[in-house]
């Protein structure tokens, strides 16, 4: 598959969504193990549908959605980006997943959001990036902890999973917070 790199990292880099990679996102996204944190069992992605998605993203003049991408290998990791910006209000939500367990527990997803932060914080302006997750997905937790977000809040018993109910931990980072961590 071809991949451009846009946002360049040391083991990966950020480059826009490749069409032909649908086929492989549906595997993921209909894949228990990577929706259940993504908070999408209950979903059902068709190839048409991830088709349509990927089209109307990648049509967008403006687009922050990349696929994450193992450098070496050119090998497609998963997915991160913005999922909502406001520039007028230099604000942003995003997410990320790598599909494959061998890809995870290996620093990439890490790696990945350090360098959707940089580009938000020095490229788009942002002033304050958020994320939400269950309080069970100790992983991820320790990922965004690693890139420097912290807890502001919690969300009691929304996120039901497997039959329980979870909270949802509200994180941020502040564009002061990042600039100060990235030049010691």
């Amino acid at each position: 598959m071809p991949y451009f790199e846009k946002i360049s990292g040391e083991r990966i880099y950020l480059s826009p969504i490749n069409p032909d990679d649908a086929e492989t996102y549906v595997k993921w996204l209909n894949d228990i193990e990577v929706t259940r944190w993504l908070l999408t069992t209950s979903s059902v992605i068709s190839l048409p549908a991830e088709h349509a998605w990927i089209e109307e993203n990648t049509q967008k003049q403006v687009n922050y959605q990349f696929a994450i991408v193992l450098r070496s290998e050119n090998r497609l990791l998963g997915s991160i980006g913005y999922n909502s910006v406001s520039l007028l209000s230099r604000k942003a939500t995003c997410g990320l997943f790598i599909g494959e367990a061998k890809d995870r527990n290996r620093g990439y997803g890490t790696e990945a959001l350090g360098l959707l932060v940089d580009y938000g914080f020095k490229w788009l302006g942002l002033r304050n990036i958020d994320l939400h997750v269950d309080c069970e997905n100790a992983r991820a937790i320790a990922c965004y902890k690693k890139v420097g977000f912290r807890e502001y809040g919690r969300r009691t018993g929304v996120i039901l999973s497997e039959g329980q109910w979870h909270d949802c931990v509200c994180m941020e980072i502040l564009a002061e917070n990042w600039m100060d961590s990235a030049k010691k």
